[in-house]
């Protein structure tokens, strides 16, 4: 009760500047005809001699008349029930939403908003009415009323997650600090694929910045490592773009997985009804799109009317990434998806590329620029489902070279795999690759509790040549384990690159 009456007793005070006119905007005082005596919350706000224990028996809305060494003789959990629910005493309303609260105003000037209304007529003996106008369709009856009553307490009233965007949309037009950072404390520790979206956009909206930052990497980690139709469902035109644009995307498998992804999210988003599994939702987008594109001649999909609004997020796949691989292409190809505009030019520019590649024996990049290279890496990635050895292969076509990876428990080790290489670009035996590893464990709520990165960085290679490019303790990884690849095999003044 200590931190609700100093924060009562701080109103008086400021109840002495001036009014500010712009904060007053949407709401209109109406004030009374009729005077009345000084009630028991106006005594509040000037007793300060009475003393006695003999008090502490009296009702709760009596009890407000008096304090003693400055600490109001009421708990809590009174004020909450007696003066909020209750309405006891009340000498304000507010009205908003179609609903009336009967209110009190030296606990509503803890808000900053109507601080700033009562300045002007704290000490008036009328009574007064409220009418707030509010716009903002985030905010119900049910938000007002919960920050209403975060005015009457210092315990945290309970919330819900779900509920969490409306209440801190109400807390923000109230000004009310005490239930902004209650708001912030929650959705830091409840982000999961229910609520990330609905987070991330109120987090923007009101300048939360910590958590639109943890929103963001949360759906960096688990977009295309745990896919789930509802998560997909939610994320809007603008989330995927920056989503897709990134070279923190944790991708499994290779570029042409997150192709898929923008696909199967496409095709929920302008079905917004179909329900279904993740395993059958690949085979329904496939469906609907050669269904659609039947009866289109001449375009792709993203040239259609229908198609134009996506068209932003799709650039930022790295098509160069994709056809250097033909099954990968046949599917670019077969889906009509992607303007062969966009893919004559790469085409053309890898055809190119691979010439310089074989005719001048083009080392490969020798000069790390993390801005530059964040929308030119190559991005794969794949499970560790237990504890063991493994290894498998990573590689460009013929614009790099065969790169073998294996994981262990204690190392991961890169090799310069031994192949044929007739007439491709690997008869330079010396080879560079711009390369970043990223390893990532998460626990049952899909939270990750373990990740360790290399950053960027650049190997050289003699042929067969293996290095160790990652330490690991043993002791604190567990499985499944998930290991992201970052890498740049030629050089980024190359156009396909950029």
């Amino acid at each position: 009760m200590g931190l609700l009456v100093s924060r009562v007793l701080r109103c008086r005070d400021s109840s002495l500047l001036e009014p500010q006119p712009e904060a007053i905007a949407g709401a209109s005082y109406i004030p009374g005809s009729r005077k009345r005596k000084r009630n028991s919350l106006e005594e509040l706000a000037t007793s300060s001699n009475v003393h006695g224990p003999q008090n502490q028996g009296m009702y709760p809305h009596q009890v407000l008349n008096y304090i003693y060494w400055k600490r109001v003789k009421i708990s809590s959990n009174d004020a909450y029930q007696n003066l909020f629910l209750d309405g006891h005493d009340s000498d304000i309303k507010i009205r908003a939403l179609g609903k009336t609260w009967c209110l009190h105003k030296v606990f509503l000037c803890q808000s900053g908003y109507f601080a700033n209304i009562l300045k002007g007529t704290w000490r008036e003996s009328h009574h007064g009415v409220i009418n707030l106008i509010i716009k903002n369709e985030d905010i119900d009856t049910r938000s007002l009323h919960f920050v209403f009553g975060a005015l009457y307490t210092d315990a945290d009233l309970s919330i819900t997650p779900l509920e969490v965007p409306q209440v801190l949309a109400a807390a923000c037009l109230l000004r009310v600090d005490q239930v902004i950072q209650q708001c912030e404390g929650i959705m830091k520790e409840t982000i999961n694929r229910n609520t990330v979206c609905s987070y991330y956009l109120a987090a923007e909206t009101y300048r939360l910045k910590a958590v639109k930052t943890r929103c963001f990497e949360w759906l960096l980690c688990n977009l295309m490592v745990h896919p789930s139709v509802a998560l997909y469902k939610e994320v809007d035109l603008k989330l995927m773009y920056l989503l897709a644009l990134s070279s923190d995307l944790l991708v499994m498998q290779k570029e042409i997985d997150v192709y898929t992804t923008l696909k199967i999210w496409m095709f929920l988003y302008l079905n917004p009804c179909w329900n279904g599994t993740m395993k059958q939702l690949l085979q329904h987008a496939n469906n609907w799109l050669s269904t659609h594109m039947a009866y289109v001649d001449n375009i792709s999909f993203l040239e259609s009317e229908e198609g134009l609004i996506f068209q932003p997020v799709f650039k930022k796949l790295r098509f160069q990434h994709i056809i250097c691989d033909l099954t990968s292409t046949t599917i670019l190809e077969q889906d009509r998806l992607i303007p062969m505009a966009w893919l004559s030019p790469i085409y053309k520019q890898q055809w190119l590329t691979l010439l310089r590649t074989q005719e001048y024996g083009v080392i490969g990049p020798q000069v790390i620029n993390e801005q530059e290279l964040e929308e030119c890496t190559m991005r794969c990635g794949t499970m560790i489902p237990k504890d063991g050895r493994y290894t498998w292969k990573w590689s460009v076509g013929r614009l790099g070279f065969p790169l073998r990876v294996t994981f262990t428990r204690q190392c991961v080790i890169l090799r310069q795999r031994c192949q044929r290489c007739d007439g491709s670009a690997c008869h330079n035996h010396i080879r560079n690759v711009i390369f970043r590893i990223t390893l990532v464990c998460f626990d049952s709520n899909k939270r990750v509790t373990f990740r360790k990165t290399t950053g960027y960085k650049i190997l050289t290679f003699e042929y067969k040549e293996e290095q160790i490019v990652m330490k690991l303790d043993s002791d604190v990884l567990t499985f499944p384990m998930c290991i992201f690849c970052n890498f740049l095999f030629v050089n980024l003044g190359n156009a396909e690159n950029k």
